[in-house]
């Protein structure tokens, strides 16, 4: 078993692909394998991949490809498929910092839930835009962490800058929604860390999110935002579903409805 499962989804990203791959294998850290899933690209995305596995055949990688279903869908394939005692969810048009596996290694023995590390936005020069910034705290519960977050950390529901224990994940039952597609994290992320039993947030800058014309959150057209937001109510009342059958106290109820 790896110590870690890097999970990339990958739909039609042929310019990004290789360098994501690439920030992967600069990690200096070999415990770790890579689960691709191609969910149905209709580019050269996949000819870049088995080029990529064939000129690194050192690196674990497991390669599938599935009908296109959206990201929702290879996230949960790719969960399915890996192996690893944590895993982490990488955008196949984004890349890690080269440290982050190292300076994260510290707290992998910890049997800590979710570990949480930062995020950076960069144009597609690769030039920082922003420093994204958050609360830093050592190990509590997930409820205790909810209440740290809220209000302090504006990129909370964002699955990327989370290592997932993995047996926490699968026992929980945990699934990304398949049905209302855009914003998936929003239904999910904040779940997964109430129900934790440890989590802790670090002060680990390990992600570069490409801010691409094309991304979800970028893209302007008008029936995609109004799709936008109907999946967002969508989780919201799906969210609100399953808190009802949490244990959970009721400042956190409240939070996590506001």
């Amino acid at each position: 078993m790896p110590h870690i499962s890097v999970i990339i989804p990958v739909y039609n990203t042929e310019k990004y692909i290789e360098k994501c791959l690439d920030s992967v294998k600069n990690q200096g850290f070999k415990d770790y394998e890579i689960v691709v899933v191609n969910d149905g690209s209709t580019d050269n995305s996949e000819d870049i991949i088995k080029k990529w596995q064939n000129n690194n055949k050192e690196i674990a990688l497991k390669y599938f490809y599935k009908e296109n279903n959206g990201l929702s869908s290879a996230r949960n394939f790719g969960i399915e498929k890996s192996s690893g005692k944590y895993f982490i969810l990488l955008d196949s048009d984004d890349y890690l910092d080269t440290r982050l596996f190292k300076d994260i290694k510290q707290y992998l023995d910890e049997e800590i839930d979710l570990i949480k590390y930062k995020m950076r936005t960069v144009n597609e020069n690769g030039e920082i835009l922003a420093n994204i910034n958050g609360p830093v705290f050592e190990k509590c519960n997930g409820e205790e962490a909810f209440k740290k977050f809220v209000g302090k950390e504006n990129f909370l529901d964002v699955a990327c800058i989370y290592f997932y224990k993995r047996d926490y994940f699968i026992e929980n039952n945990f699934q990304y929604n398949t049905v209302n597609k855009y914003h998936e994290d929003f239904g999910l992320t904040p779940l997964v860390i109430v129900n934790a039993k440890s989590i802790i947030s670090t002060n680990i800058y390990g992600y570069y999110y490409t801010q691409t014309n094309n991304s979800i959150t970028r893209n302007e057209d008008y029936k995609k935002t109004i799709q936008k937001a109907k999946d967002i109510l969508a989780h919201y009342d799906n969210m609100i579903d399953k808190i009802d059958g949490y244990c959970l106290n009721k400042e956190t109820e409240k939070l996590l409805k506001a």
